[in-house]
């Protein structure tokens, strides 16, 4: 997956006169926040060069990911068309790029993010674009919000993992209160991110939610330590991408995990593959969860027909329709 020709033009643009030496020194530093999850009050983005050093080196993963969610939200909800959205801990924009390119008839987003800096890119990466109507507005995820109109999609992106424990519960209520149709919410794929996201999910499913995807169903997760869900998404690297981390390879897989959970509930229920599929001579190997909760791997071979044939075409994180 590549960003979209008009943002990575916008990127490059932002990027133009940077020193490259500067560049990989703040992605490096910024890398280290992510890695080790640091909580300390401060910002990750919180002056231009960070900005800068997050575009060159991290926001083709993470635009990959939540364009990635998104093409799963509309398998598992094809009716769902949203008109307004609501992105908190904007970034500089990267789900208002995603979801005007998953949804068309999006018309209007309201971006609330902390960081000036990162507002100010927002704005100007957005400046030329044929994009919906954005607001971008000033407000910290736990602590100082502003008031905001509903909308149809709610999205919270990379955000709790930069969160203290005891705030994301209360975040999660209020983005609920907040959402007409869809809460969508993505985190890093490690086994960190998923206790987060299993979290979200128990407590969204009691005020009432409907987990549309990945899960298949509303029971209790079925995969136990050391084994998580996680899903990737292979991501093509530009050459100043490359040259910021000191790259060679053309390319890096985004692993991350999310959560869809709607006002409505879902129209079908199928399986969903956990795991890259094992491909042997006339058989394949596919680990699944099934809507009735359980989790199993199964083999599908020649003599299974149709079923061989749609599991073929298939890759980690797709749907199987449960009549199969």
């Amino acid at each position: 997956m590549e960003l979209p020709s008009a943002l990575r033009q916008a990127v490059d643009r932002f990027l133009q006169g940077t020193p490259l030496e500067q560049l990989r020194a703040a992605s490096e530093r910024l890398s280290q926040r992510y890695r080790s999850e640091t909580r300390d009050g401060r910002l990750h983005l919180d002056e231009v060069l960070a900005v800068k050093a997050y575009l060159a080196a991290r926001l083709p993963a993470t635009y990959a990911a939540i364009r990635a969610s998104m093409s799963y939200v509309t398998e598992a909800a094809p009716d769902f068309a949203p008109a307004s959205l609501i992105d908190i801990g904007a970034g500089p924009g990267s789900v208002l790029w995603a979801a005007a390119d998953c949804w068309e008839g999006l018309e209007k987003a309201t971006m609330i993010e902390a960081s000036e800096a990162v507002r100010n890119t927002g704005k100007t990466l957005a400046a030329d674009a044929a994009l919906p109507a954005a607001e971008w507005l000033a407000g910290d995820a736990t602590k100082s919000m502003p008031t905001v109109e509903n909308a149809d999609l709610v999205t919270l992106s990379y955000v709790l993992d930069e969160l203290q424990p005891d705030a994301i519960g209360p975040l999660l209520d209020r983005l609920w209160t907040l959402t007409l149709g869809m809460l969508l919410i993505v985190e890093p794929g490690t086994p960190a991110g998923w206790a987060r996201i299993l979290a979200a999910r128990d407590r969204l499913i009691a005020a009432g939610a409907h987990i549309l995807a990945p899960c298949p169903h509303q029971e209790t997760c079925p995969l136990a330590a050391p084994d998580w869900c996680h899903f990737s998404r292979r991501v093509a690297r530009s050459r100043l991408h490359r040259l910021t981390k000191g790259a060679d390879v053309p390319w890096e897989d985004e692993k991350f995990i999310y959560l869809a959970a709607s006002r409505e509930p879902a129209a079908d229920r199928a399986a969903r593959i956990l795991a890259p599929p094992r491909t042997a001579k006339g058989r394949i190997g596919l680990k699944l969860c099934f809507p009735d909760g359980a989790a199993n791997d199964e083999i599908v071979s020649k003599r299974d027909g149709e079923l061989f044939r749609r599991a073929r075409r298939l890759d980690w994180g797709d749907r199987l329709p449960v009549e199969s």
